[in-house]
């Protein structure tokens, strides 16, 4: 949901869960469905396979493409045991919740209806398995307007059939986007003496009817090794509270409650998987299995996407270990320089790369770059922290040290300025250019940098000269822990932002984390501050000046990207958030013509189409805070933010008016790397 507004004067906008997408179909969700019987012919059985078919409301008018979900009927059951949700399904597309869909319901009467939904092994058993994943899918995407992505399919089941979806969802996650696995009767390690999983031959080799070696092959636990980290995979899993309780204690660990949480706990530490565990009144029947497939419909359903993810683009920048993206420039000529922290030699060394030419700023110890900016004779100016001697007259310093390097055109360095206090921590975690060619950085010290330190870590905005000399410094806090994050100068002067734990003078407390925003004269004057937040995390991580002159600030609110404009008195002028049910974070600003930004984070949840855990947010607002486009892209894994939950993002408008980005991704399969993608605002997509 993204929520707009003025002061006085807060509206609402929401994003729906099913805001058309390029081939998605449009039509009245107010009609409902239909269900009609089929047959799909199956080279693996030797038969057709019999399926109830749910179409949408308004599908034969229609053009577009369709998701698809698969739903497995119980053992003993029949394919019109799901025809009952069609209710659920008509009333999940009418209120939004989910894009319209085409169902298919098949049926399984193989093995006297206990097939587990595997290919058996036992004398006269049937490739069921074969037969659902391979021909079933090729017949539905060959005969109605699906989309063949394993981001628009889905499966689900109950009892056996939640086995099966679970199968299906790990086994074959080229073809299944997630699962709904509602009461599924898996058994870790062996099914109890009593289990009908040893009677019908599903699991059986040859003449015996049981094997427990075709059944560990089968079971989850084998194939949870086997998980792709690259094609993510989401499971939604239910189980009454009321399941039939063995009364041999020797067997009560595999009682489906149990077992139920047992599959959560495993899967959700597998890399490529999430899941979501809900226990729910009632016993192995409907009571459960509807409200629980209306939940988890909510949840997975609203993640489908006829059109695949956007792609994070190579090359990726960094070594063989953990790095760290450090900024980006944009010159007049539309060329970019990138920074990054790279990882090497026990150490962190931190590189500027531009047109033609890589610059290294290291010591033998760490180095880390926190930003850049674009110098009119395309030059950069470099920002970060040292823990050794970087500018040569620190010799034997062993903690953070503040630096700004200036490189010219060619990557030469002309001047380094490392600057903190003897024996303390300080770092700069802010860069942006001044009107004369020098800098205004931001950061925090632990010392007495500009004054006396009030607590654990003090704010810190520094101007630069040209030439490198610190001007002035200014050092402010409270009793607890504040840090600047971002720092961009206007005509009216600087503007930084950051957080704050126990607040300070003109940001008072709001509880818990709190964000801050400040204004200054050109001259280091305090004009303004104002506190962010609520009771809850809240911090803010960038700012930037627009064309109109304001200050537009980024970061995170209780759980939501959030973005506001400050005028040149600090006189809020509009706020605006981007709300999922999942984590949303702003990182960075990028002005664009006529007063509007671009506002780069990162999202758990879905604004456009999800790519994998953590994925790029775009938002465009216009003047007023308006949102114009927003959209995601990233890799199957992380993107924009590190694992201590901190986003790792920087961006800056182009002069075609494009916005180039910068972040650090897990996407190269590594222990992290840098991606650089310029994005068009229009789409948010590169």
């Amino acid at each position: 949901m993204v929520r707009w507004g003025w002061i006085g004067a807060l509206a609402a906008l929401v994003i729906a869960a099913t805001t058309a997408l390029p081939g998605q179909a449009v039509q009245d969700r107010t009609r409902p469905g239909t269900i009609t019987a089929a047959t799909a012919p199956s080279p693996a059985l030797g038969e057709p396979v019999a399926y109830n078919l749910y179409l949408p409301g308004g599908y034969a008018e229609g053009k577009g493409r369709y998701p698809v979900l698969y739903l497995l009927h119980g053992r003993g059951d029949t394919k019109e045991a799901w025809t009952r949700v069609k209710s659920s399904l008509d009333d999940l597309i009418t209120t939004k919740r989910i894009p319209p869909l085409i169902a298919v319901m098949p049926d399984a009467p193989w093995s006297e209806r206990g097939n587990w939904y595997v290919d058996s092994r036992h004398t006269g058993g049937k490739p069921v398995e074969t037969a659902f994943t391979r021909d079933l899918v090729q017949h539905v995407d060959a005969t109605y307007r699906t989309a063949p992505l394993r981001n628009a399919r889905l499966v689900g089941g109950y009892s056996m059939g939640g086995a099966g979806a679970l199968r299906y969802a790990l086994a074959h996650q080229d073809l299944f986007a997630g699962a709904i696995v509602l009461s599924p009767a898996v058994y870790t390690p062996l099914p109890p003496a009593d289990s009908s999983t040893r009677e019908y031959g599903a699991f059986g080799d040859g003449d015996a009817a049981f094997s427990e070696k075709v059944y560990t092959e089968l079971n989850y636990p084998t194939l949870l090794g086997k998980v792709d980290p690259d094609l993510p995979t989401r499971l939604f899993i239910a189980v009454g509270d009321d399941e039939y309780a063995n009364p041999d204690p020797a067997e009560a660990r595999h009682d489906l409650d149990f077992e139920s949480a047992a599959l959560y706990n495993a899967v959700r530490r597998v890399p490529g998987l999430s899941a979501e565990l809900r226990v729910m009144d009632g016993g192995h029947d409907w009571s459960v299995w509807a409200p629980a497939f209306e939940q988890a419909m909510t949840d997975l359903g609203a993640g489908l996407s006829v059109v695949p993810p956007a792609p994070l683009p190579g090359p990726l920048y960094g070594g063989a270990g953990a790095d760290w993206a450090g900024g980006v420039a944009v010159h007049a000529d539309g060329s970019t320089t990138v920074g990054y922290a790279e990882s090497g030699q026990a150490r962190l060394d931190a590189v500027v790369k531009g047109a033609g030419w890589t610059a290294r700023l290291s010591t033998p110890a760490d180095e880390r770059l926190y930003g850049l900016a674009a110098l009119p004779d395309g030059g950069v100016l470099a920002a970060g922290y040292t823990k050794g001697d970087l500018d040569g007259s620190h010799a034997g310093n062993a903690t953070d040290d503040a630096f700004v390097a200036r490189l010219d055109a060619g990557g030469k360095v002309t001047w380094i300025t490392q600057f903190g206090v003897a024996g303390a921590a300080d770092r700069l975690y802010g860069l942006a250019t001044a009107p004369d060619g020098g800098a205004y950085v931001t950061g925090y010290t632990k010392g007495d940098l500009a004054g006396p330190n009030r607590g654990d870590k003090d704010a810190v905005l520094a101007r630069l000269a040209p030439d490198g000399r610190l001007v002035w410094t200014r050092q402010f806090g409270g009793s607890g822990e504040d840090k600047a994050y971002g720092v961009a100068a206007g005509p009216s002067g600087v503007h930084a932002v950051g957080s704050t734990t126990a607040g300070f003078a003109g940001a008072a407390p709001l509880g818990g984390l709190d964000g801050w925003a400040a204004g200054y004269a050109p001259d280091g004057t305090l004009q303004w501050t104002s506190a962010v937040g609520g009771p809850g995390e809240d911090r803010l991580n960038g700012v930037a000046v627009t064309t109109a002159g304001l200050a537009v600030v980024t970061g995170v609110s209780e759980g939501d990207l959030l973005a506001q404009a400050y005028t040149a008195a600090g006189r809020r002028s509009w706020s605006a958030t981007v709300a999922t049910p999942a984590t949303d974070e702003g990182a960075a600003v990028a002005p664009l013509a006529g007063g509007e930004v671009e506002i780069v984070g990162y999202t758990r949840g879905r604004v456009g189409v999800v790519a994998g855990g953590a994925d790029i947010l775009t938002v465009r607002l216009d003047g007023r805070g308006r949102q114009r486009a927003a959209a995601q892209l990233g890799s199957a894994r992380d993107d924009g933010v590190d694992p201590f939950a901190e986003p790792n993002l920087y961006a800056a408008p182009t002069p075609s008016g494009k916005v180039a980005i910068s972040g650090l991704t897990y996407g190269g399969g590594g222990d992290g790397d840098v991606f650089q993608v310029t994005v068009d605002p229009s789409t948010g997509l590169p």
